[in-house]
C-alpha cells in the first residue's frame, strides 16, 4: 500500500493536508473525484479532526508521499 498526500487549497495562503493509503495514484484520484461537492471528514497528521466541504476548495493536489523517519 502506498501513501498519498492530498492538499486542499482554499487560496494562496490557506490549505489543509490529508494522507490516504491506497494501492495506486489512480485509486487516489478516483477517491478525490468521488468526493467532489460533498462534505468529507478526516484527521490530519497532527490528529486534528476536519469536516470539509469540497465545493469550497479551489485546487486539489495529489502526490505520492515517501515518509522519512525523524531522528
Amino acid at each position: 500500500m502506498k501513501e498519498f498526500k492530498v492538499t486542499y487549497f482554499f487560496d494562496e495562503e490557506h490549505y489543509i493536508r490529508r494522507f490516504v493509503h491506497l494501492e495506486s495514484q489512480t485509486e487516489a484520484e478516483q477517491l478525490i473525484q468521488s468526493e467532489r461537492d460533498q462534505y468529507i471528514s478526516f484527521h490530519d497528521n497532527r490528529g486534528i479532526y476536519h469536516e470539509l466541504n469540497t465545493r469550497s476548495v479551489r485546487v486539489i493536489q495529489i502526490s505520492e508521499y515517501h515518509r522519512t523517519d525523524k531522528v
